[in-house]
């Protein structure tokens, strides 16, 4: 595996490939992202990762700087996962100036649910996610990045990028890995204690309660909703948890659901703090 940390150098080790296959990580990687390298290797003709810890989607009195750094593990573990080259450029190589020019999502979508309870963040991800597209794919005909589903409203923030700037790239999701409980995998798992994660899997718990009354709701849904989700936030508060959102939503555009909506067509979407540690999951119903 190749590790370079400039976009120069990245260009010229990717320039006799013509469709590569991207996975972007933050680094502190565990099964989830192995899984998305593991299918991007099968996917393009040269599979690539990228490290990079984004100032820009934090908010400021969130955890950049205690955000876990793991480079080496994680470096030995792409490798192992057979990745082909590995990006992970310092802050001035990626941002060697003040940012000015960022993408702004449409609000419509970006402003839902995470977007509320952290203004900016989308703005944040779709600036550094353009910005490793050109990057990797600039000069190619074609490309692949995976994202993992888990986080399902920043997946479609994506694809509407890629859509709305005509990007020639496909854009992959993978499915959420959990451990043996349920427990959907994330770097932030890291930060709870043992009492806290053993708790932790009430959210994904939380979650398929929350679809299942929705299933059993029928086609009075739409009108049962609001006091199907304010009972799971109250039943997940009385747990101990801070809970921001539980709510079924239309998968197609992440809005409350609609008379003639099908059971099929809605995802359970949750975001709650358990300690110090604020955790997102989804289902799809």
């Amino acid at each position: 595996m190749l590790t370079v940390h400039t976009i120069a150098e990245l260009r010229h080790a990717l320039r006799h490939t013509e469709r590569p296959a991207f996975v972007p990580t933050m680094g502190n990687l565990h099964a989830g992202h192995l899984s998305l390298m593991e299918r991007a290797r099968t996917l393009g003709d040269a599979s690539v990762a990228s490290i990079f810890v984004n100032r820009l989607q934090f908010l400021p009195h969130e955890d950049f700087d205690q955000y876990p750094r793991t480079f080496e593990a994680d470096r030995q573990q792409l490798e192992a996962a057979g990745c082909d080259v590995l990006f992970a450029p310092r802050e001035a190589d990626l941002y060697p100036e003040p940012q000015t020019f960022k993408v702004l999502p449409d609000a419509h979508l970006a402003d839902l649910l995470e977007g509320e309870f952290r203004p900016g963040f989308f703005t944040g991800v779709a600036t550094v996610v353009m910005k490793l597209f050109c990057a990797v794919f600039a000069g190619k005909p074609h490309g692949v990045a995976v994202f993992g589903q888990k986080d399902y409203q920043q997946l479609m923030v994506i694809r509407r990028l890629v859509q709305q700037f005509a990007l020639p790239i496909d854009i992959i999701a993978g499915p959420t890995l959990r451990a043996d409980d349920g427990l959907a995998l994330s770097s932030r798992n890291g930060f709870l204690s043992p009492a806290e994660r053993a708790e932790s899997v009430a959210l994904s718990q939380a979650l398929r309660q929350l679809a299942d009354a929705g299933l059993a709701a029928g086609t009075d849904l739409p009108g049962q909703a609001p006091a199907l989700e304010t009972a799971a936030r109250q039943a997940l508060a009385a747990r101990g948890w801070q809970p921001d959102y539980l709510t079924l939503r239309r998968r197609a555009d992440l809005l409350a659901p609609q008379p003639g909506d099908g059971a099929g067509a809605l995802v359970a979407l949750g975001a709650a703090r358990l300690g110090s540690t604020r955790l997102i999951d989804n289902l799809e119903v």
